[in-house]
């Protein structure tokens, strides 16, 4: 990575604990005692997300999981993450990409449930689900309840492991979108999860935006997934607190 786009992300990561510190005085949603879809464990039945689901499986049971220090969590914005990217930034630590296509957190949730009858136990588990509970339509603060349920179930499944929470990125091309307002409601919902012990949060979907809060079409062409540039800021914006979290020594 080269020394300007190091400074970048240390200054976002400085902005980002800020922003945290600043949140903290909130607290992390609560699971009400009336359930709603979101929160229900469920294995979905789209045919791409059933596939990736059995490819997954058949990788984690031919792996040496021991070997895993590095796990991404998500929808297809985890699966996604632009393999020359991926390689540059992560290849050297033992990294799984778990990201499915068409996940929201009652799949993920569903898949929380294999994973714990594996010996998957990763340091640290960098975690991106909900833009597909948006999109339907469903309220912010649902939406925020079930991300952090789904937090729960992962310190259940895997205590010794830290998690990386990254806000939900924006989408719609507008600041005025409809979709970008929920996402942004989300976001503030969920900061307050992170403890600075075991579960912590970034919010790099930011640094996406132009000056006027637009989602340029040549990082982010479909206004939801990135490309490799996106990708590439992504990675950078989150790269001191991945080293940090990690335990490496920060050159």
């Amino acid at each position: 990575m080269g020394v300007a786009l190091r400074r970048l992300a240390v200054v976002f990561v400085a902005f980002v604990i800020g922003a945290n510190q600043a949140l903290a005085q909130g607290a992390c949603p609560v699971r009400p005692a009336k359930p709603f879809p979101d929160l229900q464990p469920t294995k979905l039945t789209d045919a791409y997300w059933l596939g990736r689901v059995r490819s997954h499986e058949q990788d984690l049971a031919r792996l040496d999981l021991s070997k895993v220090g590095l796990l991404m969590l998500g929808d297809s914005l985890i699966e996604a993450w632009a393999p020359p990217v991926q390689q540059l930034f992560y290849g050297h630590r033992g990294f799984l990409n778990l990201g499915v296509g068409g996940d929201n957190t009652q799949g993920m949730l569903w898949r929380i449930g294999r994973l714990r009858q594996t010996n998957l136990r990763p340091k640290l588990i960098v975690l991106l689900i909900g833009t597909n509970n948006i999109w339907p339509g469903r309220p912010a603060d649902e939406v925020a309840v079930a991300i952090a349920e789904v937090l729960r179930q992962i310190r259940a499944w895997t205590p010794e492991s830290r998690i990386l929470l990254l806000g939900l990125l924006p989408r719609g091309s507008e600041l005025a979108d409809p979709t970008r307002q929920v996402q942004q409601r989300v976001n503030l919902l969920i900061a307050p999860c992170a403890d600075g012990v075991s579960v912590f949060y970034a919010d790099p979907g930011a640094l996406l935006l132009d000056g006027n809060g637009v989602l340029p079409d040549r990082i982010v062409p479909d206004h939801l997934h990135p490309n490799w540039i996106g990708y590439g800021i992504l990675s950078a914006a989150i790269e001191p607190q991945l080293r940090l979290l990690l335990d490496e020594a920060v050159r």
